[in-house]
């Protein structure tokens, strides 16, 4: 075939078009010879998930452009792509074939001005490292003999990038119109993140803003290193990167051989990428294998920041009252602040979603969470992925992003320390994340502010217990009484507060009508209520501190 053919935009157009048609017609085939939905149709329906997810992978690997990078796109979107889909394009982030590096030179020199040996002394002709934006090159400079690795743009990436993108509004249209994901998944916006997302990519200039924005976040972090970047040979096509020697970071023979250790280095990444996480800024959004090398001092190095997500200010209120009321056990609080962070779309089942959540977070609760392995962790993720899928819940990008990347640092700290505590590690982190209080006193104080409303509730955990059908009802002994002794707490608190109320506004009464009894009365009232409001309130923070 002529190798020019795949840059016309018709070529591209219809081979993305037809696939997304071929697809669909598969689809609504499988599921009218399957009514019956049983373990041998979903072996089926796997295989044939599995089929298309490779011949998905091809196209994109023939075609190059937006293919590979929608591909690593819906890697990420375990709200409702297949785990088969996913295992399948997987592939697509590290494994692309090279260019020809004639095409590379040709860019290099463009971007610069002048031939590659003005500035090289060396550079090695065949790329380390090949994705579906750019190749990376070994070379030397020649002014000062440094060892650098050049981003280079692949051959005419942008101009197919823009020529997709007209296919891919097409494609978008046919799955809205042709199959039922319109109504669980807000497909414009869908459409609209992935442009962002690639045209942000598209600009070395904004990986460059982004290396210098870790830089100086973890400049004090002795335990991690971000390579430098030559300034004056970086363009929006190409960067310039010191070269940086060392192992993958799950190599842990490595680590034997330098005799370092497993756990301190899984702490360092930890710690790392929970400040990113929880905190407002930046964060580290690819952080693969192949991203983050272990030096033989210890170091740990990260690299490639072009794919870069953010936690806004807002999102890290969210975090804490999301944590607050999970702790709580208040999931109609949960289910609005969802609502709140436009995970739900209009169509999803809220009552059903809630039972969903609290069942799988008290799952985990009773269990040995400090004592998680790998298959626990592939069981909570198995778990969340079903939660998700079941209702009309669509992440944004940079959720999706942040889920991914979680999940890719916990994978990590597995196969570098098995042993690893989460929730060990995490408490002192969250202490401080929480503004250095108590963790009790922080949930305690936004409770206090939202008293009202769990009076009106009192007794939730009997509801709970009523309203899930499926449930074997059989009470867990010490967490009900805890979750009733707290309700109950509430309840007595606002009792007192309303005699101390009562008691106050007597007390103004007598004054003024020169009622001395009335007054004297209300007096004591006062003094009673309030001596028994603060023994509650200090009865019922001891209540709290030890459900943590």
């Amino acid at each position: 075939m002529n190798k020019g053919l795949k840059y016309k935009l018709s070529y591209r157009s219809s081979v993305m078009v037809w696939m997304t048609i071929k697809f669909i017609f598969k689809i609504y085939f499988f599921y009218f010879k399957n009514r019956v939905w049983d373990e041998r149709t979903l072996q089926k329906w796997n295989a044939l998930v599995t089929t298309m997810a490779k011949e998905y992978r091809e196209k994109a690997i023939h075609l190059g452009g937006v293919l590979i990078k929608v591909g690593q796109f819906l890697s990420t979107r375990t709200d409702f792509m297949p785990d088969a889909f996913i295992k399948e394009l997987s592939g697509l982030v590290d494994r692309v074939p090279p260019m020809p590096f004639t095409y590379a030179r040709k860019l290099l020199e463009e971007e610069w001005g002048e031939d590659i040996y003005h500035y090289l002394d060396e550079i090695q002709f065949a790329s380390v490292a090949s994705a579906s934006i750019g190749e990376v090159y070994h070379a030397k400079l020649k002014d000062s003999g440094t060892e650098v690795a050049i981003k280079v743009q692949r051959y005419r990436v942008r101009e197919i990038f823009h020529k997709d993108f007209k296919a891919l509004r097409i494609v978008f249209w046919l799955i809205s119109v042709f199959t039922s994901f319109g109504k669980k998944a807000d497909l414009p916006a869908l459409y609209r993140e992935l442009v962002t997302v690639m045209n942000k990519e598209l600009d070395f200039d904004q990986e460059l803003n982004h290396a210098h924005y870790f830089q100086d976040r973890f400049k004090d972090n002795e335990a991690i290193h971000i390579p430098y970047y030559m300034e004056n040979l970086c363009t929006k096509k190409v960067l310039v990167i010191e070269w940086v020697d060392g192992a993958k970071i799950t190599d842990t023979n490595y680590m034997y051989r330098h005799q370092l250790s497993t756990e301190h280095i899984a702490r360092t990444i930890f710690d790392f990428y929970l400040e990113q996480f929880l905190n407002p800024g930046k964060f580290h959004a690819d952080p693969h294998a192949g991203n983050l090398l272990i030096q033989p001092n210890g170091t740990v190095v990260i690299i490639d920041f072009g794919m870069v997500g953010e936690v806004r200010k807002q999102d890290t209120h969210y975090f804490k009252r999301l944590i607050q009321n999970i702790i709580m056990d208040d999931y109609d609080r949960v289910i609005e602040i969802l609502d709140e962070m436009d995970f739900l779309l209009p169509n999803a089942d809220r009552r059903k979603l809630k039972r969903l959540i609290r069942d799988t977070i008290e799952l985990y609760q009773n269990g040995a969470f400090h004592m998680v392995d790998m298959n626990t962790m592939e069981q909570l993720k198995e778990d969340i992925r079903l939660l998700i899928k079941d209702q009309p819940i669509q992440l944004s990008a940079e959720y999706a992003y942040l889920g991914r990347a979680i999940s890719i640092v916990l994978g990590i700290l597995l196969a570098i320390y098995p042993d690893v505590d989460i929730q060990k590690w995490a408490k002192p982190k969250i202490k401080k994340w929480f503004g250095g209080r108590n963790l009790a006193e922080s949930i305690y104080k936004q409770y206090v502010k939202d008293t009202v409303k769990p009076v009106l509730s009192y007794p939730k955990a009997m509801l709970n217990w009523l309203e899930n059908g499926e449930k074997d009802r059989q009470w867990d002994n010490q967490k009900q009484q805890k979750n009733l002794k707290h309700h109950y707490f509430i309840f007595l608190e606002i009792i007192h507060f309303i005699l101390l109320l009562v008691s106050i506004g007597c007390s103004f009464v007598g004054y003024y009508v020169q009622l001395q009894l009335v007054t004297h009365i209300a007096l004591w009232g006062i003094g009673l209520f309030s001596i028994l409001l603060v023994g509650l309130l200090y009865k019922h923070y001891n209540v709290i501190r030890d459900k943590m």
